[in-house]
């Protein structure tokens, strides 16, 4: 049965899901971070996804990271599933720009994070959801947990 994480709940916000993934805000103002999480249980590495999934997983993070890039005019994307700290699976889809303040090492235990105001994080919350809602499904849309495949 499919729970996120605990630690994923206290960082992040949820914006929607696509027919895989969970599709998530980490609340760090410095950077657009979004994380995709696999309705999965007990997963924590991508070979246990079935090979339709991992294709499926595949597919969301070339968009996220494809609309992400467009919009904030990324001079790069950070994707990475480290599952160091959080053993549950979950891709990182960080936009890095020359100026951010890690450029051009990486982030991971670089600066504390910052979380946004409220008036920030509702905006930002607000266009991430209008530039990935041609791909959110709504629940009644899709199966639930372990039967999307």
């Amino acid at each position: 049965m499919y729970t996120l994480d605990t630690q994923l709940q206290q960082d992040t916000v949820y914006l929607g899901h696509f027919k895989l993934c969970d599709v998530l805000l980490m609340n760090d103002s410095q950077f657009p971070w979004v994380i995709l999480v696999p309705r999965r249980g007990s997963t924590s590495e991508l070979y246990q996804l079935s090979t339709e999934e991992r294709y499926e997983q595949s597919d969301e993070s070339a968009y996220v990271s494809q609309r992400l890039s467009d919009y904030f005019k990324a001079d790069s994307m950070n994707i990475a599933a480290l599952g160091n700290v959080v053993p549950q699976l979950h891709i990182h889809h960080v936009v890095r720009k020359k100026e951010d303040l890690c450029w051009p090492k990486p982030i991971w235990g670089a600066v504390t994070a910052k979380p946004y105001d409220k008036e920030s994080l509702d905006k930002t919350v607000e266009e991430l959801k209008l530039l990935f809602s041609d791909r959110f499904v709504e629940d009644s849309e899709q199966k639930s947990g372990d039967e999307l495949y």
